[in-house]
């Protein structure tokens, strides 16, 4: 199992040569792929403040992400809150803490472009 976070969750879906080589290698041999909820809401929000354009409703994107093969929306539940406030982390950004607890409660790699998470969470992919 990996972990994306919401950058290589969009590029995946969206704009595939936006991903490294080995962050495709690591999608792509991967038996599941979890995206954390926190990443729905994150693109929600962007798209609600006119940040982000995609070609779909989030409501929409959420739905098709559902019907890939391999892929698992996991929500964020209470151990995952609580994982997040266990990261010894001055990172602000929720969504971006969320995603790391998801990945470390997993045990797993997360993909990432994102210097700040690569620095902190050891089993990154990019």
């Amino acid at each position: 199992m990996i972990v994306l976070d919401t950058s290589a969750l969009l590029f995946w879906t969206l704009d595939r040569e936006r991903l490294s080589q080995a962050a495709a290698a690591a999608i792509a041999d991967a038996d599941r792929i979890a995206i954390s909820a926190i990443s729905i809401w994150e693109i929600g929000i962007k798209v609600g403040k006119g940040r982000l354009l995609i070609p779909y409703s989030p409501r929409d994107f959420a739905g098709r992400l559902e019907q890939v093969d391999r892929v698992e929306v996991v929500p964020v539940d209470a151990a995952t809150w609580l994982k997040n406030l266990e990261l010894d982390w001055e990172h602000r950004d929720p969504a971006d803490r969320t995603i790391v607890a998801t990945a470390a409660l997993f045990d797993c790699p997360l993909v990432t472009s994102d210097t700040a998470i690569r620095a902190f969470y050891s089993k990154t992919v990019w």
